[in-house]
């Protein structure tokens, strides 16, 4: 599903169509379905037919523990390290989580029974073959999709009794997304772009600075039909990180592009992680990138079946594939 919204301030007053899941990934709110199925977003730029009020304040805390006591097989899902959890804090903890689809008589089992466990300033490579679960852990852990069972934890609040605009607000203030497919507005400049975000966030970078972190200082101006693939994804991770988020949560950021500008983009995804101290978590079905990972989660059928930690992380520069 596209949205049609209308733009105003620096996107000039422009009508553009976009993802539904741009949309949400950012932290905007979809608060009325007319009959042809296209929504009405409440945004700051965005002038909705009707105003409605949808995002009520929810306080979510700033600090959280990791849970103490955690069994033998929990404690392998999540990576086995005791040393670790006494040090780091968790900003995700899962437990039980469980994702059911049903076409019909028919139940899909997109995640089984997952524990796991994100820690501050990690980054971690979700690794699996296309069907194997890890884009639909991904989109829980991001707020965008619920479990059918379990819970889910951001810091020591449970994302699994929030209803739709809280996970909107949970999203907004904590969590940037980078797709495959970049979901850029081609009607916006970079500079505009970012601004999406940044326009909507409490205390952001500037637009301009989030660019320029990313490579792009000299294209801000451009549009996305004048980038390449590499810079739109650029464009797209710099909009991810505006906002300063304490999350970053990449589904195959490399997925489109080819082996060089998919080494480029690891690196800037690298050097957020490193640079910003962003929790950042990669899916991919690229072994590969496995290497540059703090910690290897590796799925199949629904399941974290092995855990991998990195002692020696490989600089994305050096990955072949």
């Amino acid at each position: 599903m596209r949205v049609s919204v209308a733009f105003q301030g620096n996107s000039r007053g422009r009508n553009v169509c976009l993802p539904v899941q741009a949309l949400q990934s950012i932290g905007v709110h979809s608060c009325e379905v007319s009959n042809d199925c296209v929504k009405q977003m409440v945004y700051p730029k965005i002038s909705p037919v009707t105003t409605v009020d949808c995002m009520p304040a929810v306080a979510l805390p700033a600090t959280g523990k990791i849970p103490g006591e955690r069994g033998a097989q929990s404690n392998q899902a999540s990576g086995g390290n005791a040393q670790q959890s006494q040090v780091r804090q968790a900003v995700f903890v899962a437990r039980q989580l469980s994702k059911v689809y049903r076409m019909g008589d028919i139940e899909v089992h997109a995640l089984r029974s997952v524990d796991l466990e994100l820690y501050e300033g990690e980054l971690v490579v979700l690794l699996g073959a296309s069907g194997s679960g890890k884009s639909t852990l991904l989109n829980i852990l991001g707020g965008l999709d619920v479990p059918t069972r379990g819970k889910v934890s951001y810091r020591d609040h449970n994302l699994t009794i929030d209803d739709d605009a809280e996970l909107t607000r949970y999203r907004r203030e904590h969590v940037g997304f980078v797709f495959q497919f970049y979901n850029l507005i081609p009607s916006l400049t970079a500079l505009e772009n970012v601004e999406l975000v940044t326009d909507i966030a409490e205390n952001p970078m500037r637009p301009a600075e989030a660019l320029q972190l990313v490579g792009l200082g000299e294209r801000m101006n451009h549009f996305p039909a004048q980038l390449s693939g590499g810079e739109q994804q650029r464009v797209a991770i710099a909009r991810a990180v505006a906002k300063r988020p304490e999350v970053l949560l990449c589904d195959e950021p490399t997925g489109a592009l080819d082996f060089t500008t998919g080494k480029i983009v690891l690196e800037v995804i690298e050097r957020v992680n490193r640079e910003l101290g962003t929790t950042t978590a990669i899916i991919t079905h690229n072994a590969a990138i496995a290497y540059m990972a703090d910690r290897v989660l590796r799925m199949r059928s629904g399941e974290i079946v092995e855990v991998q930690r990195n002692e020696q992380k490989a600089k994305p520069s050096d990955l072949i594939w």
